[in-house]
């Protein structure tokens, strides 16, 4: 008999790649993590685990027990679905991981939505960034992500997650006062290829978003100023420092100062927000009328933003 305490670790391994950071991820020491790969593989009858050089690899026969793996741990999720309902009286904690912008615009909302609908259902926040909050979620550390699409992000057809579109914001571009292109009711991003630049750090889902929205207008940004706070982005831009595209949301009741902001004409880059749970969780009592708060809270941000 497999034990499925064994399957999540082995599923832990094949998301980080080596045992120390599964290890990391499941609060376990790496010798207990190898521990339980023995045994799984004393179960099953056959070597799951490839070493490499840089960490560790599945074999045929893992890549066949991953994929039932995510089947399993899905039907355990929604077997603690239905006795949680069975027990009735919903009550109790979901852990919520959001960047600081999705905890500003749908996730505060939808704490004060819970109190009136779901009083007994208590929201942890956790801030996180927009591409650490799904590996939160994976790890059990979180039961909610607020996250954004990012390169290397899980696909929508994950087998491990189930996820619900929140929203889809425009990047707007911020410029210092004094710039030629200030004058324009749009901003060519191609106009700005011989700017300066201020964007977040590499790593930052917005980082590759503002990459990928220079190289498709032809050019590759001058980054000469670096922050994820884009606030001190905004702050930069109206010193004269460079200019930045800025997720719209990330805009609103900001200070701009000396900074001005345009939309971008043509294609503009996109961020787009949703939320997501382990497959199989989300018809949880306690976890569905929190993914139902953060799609009211999130309704017409799509459309409704403003530039100022």
């Amino acid at each position: 008999m497999i034990d499925p305490r064994r399957l999540r670790i082995l599923r832990a391994v094949a998301d980080h790649r080596t045992v120390t950071a599964a290890a990391s991820a499941l609060y376990l020491t790496p010798s207990a993590v190898s521990q339980q790969l023995n045994a799984l593989e004393q179960e099953t009858g056959h070597a799951l685990l490839i070493r490499t050089g840089k960490g560790v690899e599945l074999t045929a026969a893992g890549e066949i027990l991953l994929a039932h793996t995510h089947a399993v741990l899905a039907q355990l999720e929604r077997a603690e679905a239905e006795l949680a309902d069975y027990a009735g009286g919903v009550a109790g904690e979901v852990m919520v991981a959001s960047f600081a912008t999705g905890i500003a615009e749908v996730v505060a909302p939808a704490v004060g939505r819970l109190a009136t609908g779901h009083p007994g259902i208590m929201m942890r926040v956790w801030d996180a960034e927009g591409d650490e909050s799904l590996p939160l979620v994976l790890g059990g550390k979180a039961d909610v992500a607020v996250a954004v699409e990012y390169r290397g992000a899980p696909r929508e057809d994950d087998r491990r997650l189930a996820r619900v579109p929140l929203y889809a914001e425009p990047f707007d571009a911020v410029l210092p006062a004094g710039h030629p292109l200030c004058a324009d009711e749009r901003v060519a991003l191609s106009g700005l290829a011989d700017s300066d630049w201020i964007g977040p750090y590499p790593g930052n889902p917005c980082h590759d978003m503002v990459l990928l929205a220079c190289e498709l207008a032809g050019f590759q940004p001058r980054l000469r100023h670096s922050s994820d706070d884009f606030r001190a982005v905004v702050a930069l831009a109206g010193a004269g420092a460079g200019v930045a595209l800025v997720p719209r949301s990330a805009l609103r009741g900001m200070e701009l100062k000396d900074a001005v902001v345009r939309p971008v004409e043509g294609p503009a880059a996109t961020r787009r927000v949703f939320a997501a749970v382990r497959r199989g969780a989300e018809d949880h009592p306690l976890i569905r009328p929190v993914l139902d708060a953060l799609v009211a809270s999130a309704g017409g941000l799509s459309t409704g933003l403003s530039t100022g």
